[in-house]
């Protein structure tokens, strides 16, 4: 009974020492470092593996912070080129918003120009047609010395109107005699001015 357990114990011991040898040769572990003084004492000379310090060792928190400070930099170097684009744009916007708000401006001036001229013409138009009435009310020779008494342009608007209000009331305009009864010097020019200024 001995016997098998020596031999056993062999056994184990040479399967063990296989293994060591085998994993060595597979790089696994490094057995002829650590079992060098082994080596030295059956007379061969053992592998040995200078000392490293601590700052020779690869140390993989160090690794994954410079990792994660490049990350960060090229993060904020991204960030601070985002954030000098959008001030970019956003002076752009802030301009075009301003040239729109002149433009604005301007558009508002013209239209208030434009309804206030709109509203004179309407006021000067009515004044106008109101004045064509009341000389249609009278005698042709009173409204004719009242004509007479106008400037170019006055007479002409006046003149018009009239022969407007006729045609819209489907009678017979009294402009002609109008100008029959005017000198024939002034009803000249008026006919003149009449053809050749646009109402």
């Amino acid at each position: 009974m001995l016997g098998r357990i020596i031999v056993l114990l062999i056994l184990i011991l040479a399967l063990l020492g296989g293994g060591v040898i085998w994993f060595d040769y597979l790089n696994v572990i490094d057995a002829k470092t650590a079992l060098s003084p082994l080596y030295r004492f059956i007379g061969r000379e053992g592998r040995t593996q200078q000392d490293l310090g601590d700052e020779d060792f690869i140390n993989l928190d160090a690794e994954r912070l410079a990792v994660r400070l490049e990350a960060l930099a090229l993060t904020e170097l991204d960030l601070e080129t985002q954030k000098a684009e959008n001030t970019a744009k956003t002076g752009e916007i802030e301009q075009m918003a301003a040239e729109l708000e002149d433009r604005q401006k301007a558009l508002d001036e013209r239209e208030n120009s434009i309804n206030a001229a709109a509203l004179d013409a309407e006021n000067r138009d009515r004044n106008v047609e109101g004045i064509a009435q009341n000389l249609n009310g009278m005698p042709p020779e009173r409204a004719v010395a009242i004509i007479a008494a106008m400037n170019d342009q006055q007479a002409i608007d006046v003149l018009r109107k009239t022969e407007e209000i006729a045609q819209r009331d489907g009678t017979s305009s009294i402009v002609p005699y109008w100008l029959s009864l005017l000198p024939p010097e002034r009803a000249a020019e008026l006919q003149r001015k009449m053809v050749v200024s646009t109402p």
